[in-house]
């Protein structure tokens, strides 16, 4: 094990780094693409002073059936072409009070721990819409503390219907809810399961059955069935799919 750690470490480590390696950071959207890269996830960037999208991956989803430089392209406009009506008067109430919710933070320092997520439809040159969730978290402020460029992911949704609103703090076992009807934000403690929910719904995460994770796990089916209803009532989901993508997007596995 130690040869191994020695090889290892000693394989990557880069000896020097110039002032002009260093300028490389500059270039942010380098950063944006390698990440786009590695992840199934569509990701995109949004500039507030321009009011435009500066980057926008190849990743399929969020293009709807266009190129990434016709969307790149379109911008705003193609929300307003690809996004249903309701949804799109959903996307600009989350607009109005998720900005609302940022200005009123106390410490500007600390926006950049913030992200939002959502989900809306998406119909572009699809036969029929798809449900989307959209996360948000900010990239850069500008001198006062306002959103200036955001990062944004793309994926499939695991609910049933477009909302489902929330805000996340890093390092914080808080979220914020949005009440649409009241149009007012809630904070709620984060879903939390115990280290066997946990171990159940990682070892379904690998494919296993009900009667694999039993065997595995040293305990009956019924012991596992009895688990996973208490996953459900925790997370609020109706079976082990939406279990596991509410787990994945809330950072609980």
């Amino acid at each position: 094990m130690e040869n191994e750690k020695n090889s290892l470490l000693s394989r990557n480590k880069i000896k020097t780094v110039s002032n002009e390696d260093k300028l490389q950071f500059s270039n942010y959207l380098e950063v944006v693409q390698s990440f786009a890269k590695i992840t199934y996830q569509s990701v995109y960037v949004i500039d507030y002073e321009e009011m435009k999208f500066e980057y926008v991956s190849n990743n399929p989803l969020f293009l709807c059936g266009y190129s990434s430089e016709e969307v790149l392209k379109m911008g705003y406009e193609f929300y307003f072409n690809n996004v249903p009506k309701e949804d799109l008067e959903l996307l600009s109430l989350i607009n109005t009070l998720g900005f609302d919710f940022y200005d009123q933070l106390p410490n500007t320092d600390e926006r950049k721990l913030y992200s939002i997520s959502y989900d809306f439809h998406l119909k572009g040159k699809y036969d029929k819409p798809v449900l989307i969730n959209h996360k948000l978290t900010p990239l850069f402020l500008n001198e006062k503390g306002a959103v200036w460029k955001s990062l944004c992911i793309v994926s499939i949704s695991h609910n049933q219907n477009a909302g489902n609103v929330t805000i996340n703090k890093q390092g914080v076992d808080k979220v914020w809810k949005l009440d649409v009807s009241k149009k007012v934000w809630i904070a709620t403690e984060k879903s939390k399961l115990k280290e066997r929910e946990l171990e159940i719904l990682r070892l379904y995460a690998q494919g296993l059955t009900i009667n694999q994770i039993a065997e595995k796990m040293f305990v009956s089916p019924d012991t596992i069935k009895y688990y996973r209803r208490k996953i459900f009532a925790a997370f609020d989901v109706k079976n082990f799919t939406e279990a596991l993508s509410f787990a994945i997007d809330n950072k609980i596995i």
